[in-house]
Formats: C-alpha cells, structure tokens, sequence
C-alpha cells in the first residue's frame, strides 16, 4: 500500500525556509563558538573522556582537511537547504559542459556578505549540482581558521569545504582521473566589505594567485558570476578612508575575517534585522578557458591568461545581466 502525505501548506513553507536561512545565517559563528566551549566544558564533567577522545582522534587526522576533507553526503542533501534555497530563491546555471575526464578552478563572483549562493551551489545539493553537472566533484574553499575549531571542523567539511591554502588546492587540482572542481572567492572577505545593493564592484584587478595555481597545475579556469547576491543584505556606508572602513580592515589584518555591519529583515518582521532579504540569486558558471600547465609561469604568462579571465567574466556578465534585471548601464568595475 503507498502511503501519500498531504502537502505543507505555504504559511508552514515559508516558516521552513525562514527558519532554515536564521540557521544558516548564524550557524557558523554560533556553532564554532558552541563548539569550541563543548569541547574545553566536557573535561571538567565526567564526559571528560570524550573530549580527550576526539583530541587524540584531531591529532590523527590533523591532516585530512588539506586532502580533500570528508564529504558526508547524508548531509549535503539534507532537506533544510532545499528550503533554504527556496526562501531566496538560489539556483545554478550551466552555460558549457565540463568534461568529467578533467579537473577545474573556478573563480567565485562577487563575495557578497555571507556568500549564500557559493555555500549552497557547491556545499550542498539543494541546486542539483551532481544532475547539472554530472561526474564532477565540488570543493569550496574557505578560511583555513575555521578548520582549527574542534568538532567544527568536522562539519564544514562534510559539505565539501577545503582550507584556502596552496597545499589544499593543489591536493584537489592534481587528483588523478578528473573529475574534480574547486571554487574560489577569489574576492575573500576584504570584497565582503563592498558588497551591497546594485554594486558590481570586484576586488580582482591584483588577484593573481589563483591564476598561477591554475597554470602551475595544468587546470582550465571557469568564472562563476552569482547575480544577486550583493542584493541579499544591505550594509553600512564605509567608503574607503572613512574610520570605519579603517576599523575594519585593521580588524580583518587581526583575526583574517571581514566584519561588515549588514542588515536586512527581521524574523517577524521586514523593516529591520539580520536575516537575508528574499531576493533571487543565480550563479552563472562560464565556459573554461584553458591553461598550459608549466611548473614557473612568468609574470607575463600569469597577466596574459588573468586578463583573458577578466574578459571571458566581463562577457558573461553582460551576456546574462538582462535575464536579473540589471541595468543596461550597469558594468563590472575591477580595483
């Protein structure tokens, strides 16, 4: 006999979603700080022994997340981002095939504040990664601080996520057989402090690292522009010079994280708070450009395919800015 549950209804849906993007939303600073107070708080009960447990189990496997982490696909296709992913809505578009035979870097655009749609393209299922992009791997790159947090660590990388470092990259890049993708922020959490509603503004103009890793390893690169995700939060004015924006960029130089002031919504109300607007991402994946592997590429090997780079991703942004309603006026600006 088949058993068929009746639908949710709207108002429980969107209870759903909200409730999934207050998790997400506060999730990492929350949980590394939950995390961090378990892991010390349970020496002094009479669990002590699993903290002294998982400190052995840390120092073993210190080394797994700079070679290639541990998905765990139970949560990657866990349901709260499926409703996470339908609060905005987020989705991912493939305009060229990737070949599952090779491996990828692909440049991530802009940072925005929270980078909602690289999270959940590439750390989760909710978009359909594997159906749109059959046979390929995705790997995330994020700051190497968070892998240093006990039990946290964990969890960041069940959904995929590597630290941002050369060694991690390259362990990902050079895997035998293809088949994997690694996305950059290329912008990192200094282009977070720019991002707000209508601004196309990238911090990329100097940003050549990850062109010489894609060179030094033989692997195409692919740009990635997410439309809307600048619109999702509004930030406080900070233009550059101002005190705050020097607070901040000494505070980034401190502790390696951005610090904008964003806001947006509330839980119950849309005037004022710290969710995200319901407001549309899409992240638009290019073509790859491919690269000739050599061990020391020169200065003008790495400017030549970084400018073919910055034009393939200014193309594809004026291909598709029509499509989410951005103004025909309206161009990529690189500092």
């Amino acid at each position: 006999m088949k058993v068929e549950f009746a639908p949710l209804s709207v108002p429980l849906q969107r209870r759903l979603q909200t409730a999934s993007v207050v998790q997400w939303v506060f999730s990492f600073l929350a949980l590394a700080q939950c995390c961090t107070a378990a892991f010390i708080a349970l020496f002094f009960t009479r669990f002590w022994l699993v903290s002294a447990l998982y400190a052995a189990w840390w120092l073993i496997d210190r080394e797994k997340p700079s070679k290639g982490g541990r998905r765990i696909h139970v949560l990657r296709n866990c349901v709260v981002w499926r409703y996470m992913r339908d609060y905005f809505p987020i989705r991912l578009i493939k305009t060229a095939e990737l070949d599952p035979r090779q491996n990828y870097l692909v440049g991530f655009h802009p940072h925005g504040v929270l980078a909602a749609g690289a999270f959940l393209n590439f750390c989760t299922e909710a978009s359909g990664f594997s159906t749109i992009f059959p046979g390929i791997t995705p790997h995330l790159m994020m700051l190497s601080l968070w892998f240093r947090i006990p039990f946290f660590r964990d969890y960041v990388m069940s959904g995929g996520l590597i630290p941002s470092d050369k060694e991690s990259a390259s362990y990902v890049l050079q895997k035998p057989g293809g088949g994997n993708l690694l996305a950059i922020i290329v912008g990192g959490a200094q282009e977070a402090l720019d991002a707000r509603p209508g601004s196309f503004t990238l911090l990329l103009k100097n940003r050549k690292g990850f062109v010489r890793l894609a060179i030094q390893n033989g692997t195409p690169l692919v740009p990635a522009f997410s439309f809307g995700e600048n619109d999702v939060f509004d930030q406080v004015r900070n233009p550059k010079g101002s005190w705050l924006r020097r607070i901040q960029h000494w505070l980034q130089q401190i502790m390696g994280i951005s610090l904008p002031l964003f806001h947006a919504r509330g839980v119950f109300q849309y005037s004022f708070g710290l969710i995200p607007y319901r407001r549309p991402i899409c992240t638009v994946v290019g073509k790859p450009i491919p690269v000739q592997k050599k061990h020391r590429p020169s200065e003008e090997e790495v400017d030549e395919i970084h400018q073919k780079y910055l034009n393939e991703l200014s193309d594809l942004f004026e291909k598709h800015k029509a499509k989410y309603n951005v103004p025909e006026d309206s161009h990529l600006e690189f500092i």
